[in-house]
């Protein structure tokens, strides 16, 4: 498995890195995770943390101290989160390559062996 469960790409980072900025975590770690939950069985967390546990994987992305959880690392192994700008606004996407099936609000997914329990969208 590679150290660096997740890519962040460059325009995820700069947004990323103004997020930070504006709600005064400079200092913080970008946490990425996998939680039990939304319509496909599994959700995507990503929050500012200031903690690493013992089974947290650190890496760095553009200067940005990543921490994924061990359970999670193995459902996000490859992801890519990137961040998109539109005329509608912009948000972060996440491409999973282990991510089998998605609901219709894409915020939630399953994979081929970590399947968690459905809720409504």
């Amino acid at each position: 498995m590679s150290k660096e469960v997740v890519i962040l790409t460059e325009a995820a980072s700069l947004h990323i890195k103004e997020m930070m900025k504006h709600n005064e975590e400079e200092g913080a770690f970008l946490r990425v995770s996998v939680k039990g939950g939304g319509c496909s069985g599994l959700s995507y967390g990503m929050g500012f943390d200031h903690k690493v546990n013992d089974d947290d994987l650190q890496f760095d992305q553009y200067g940005i101290q990543v921490l994924v959880d061990k359970e999670s690392s193995l459902i996000l192994q490859g992801t890519k989160i990137d961040y998109k700008e539109s005329m509608m606004g912009g948000g972060f996407t996440i491409d999973n390559p282990n991510a089998i099936a998605s609901c219709g609000c894409g915020s939630s997914f399953r994979t081929a062996t970590a399947a968690g329990t459905p809720e409504e969208c």
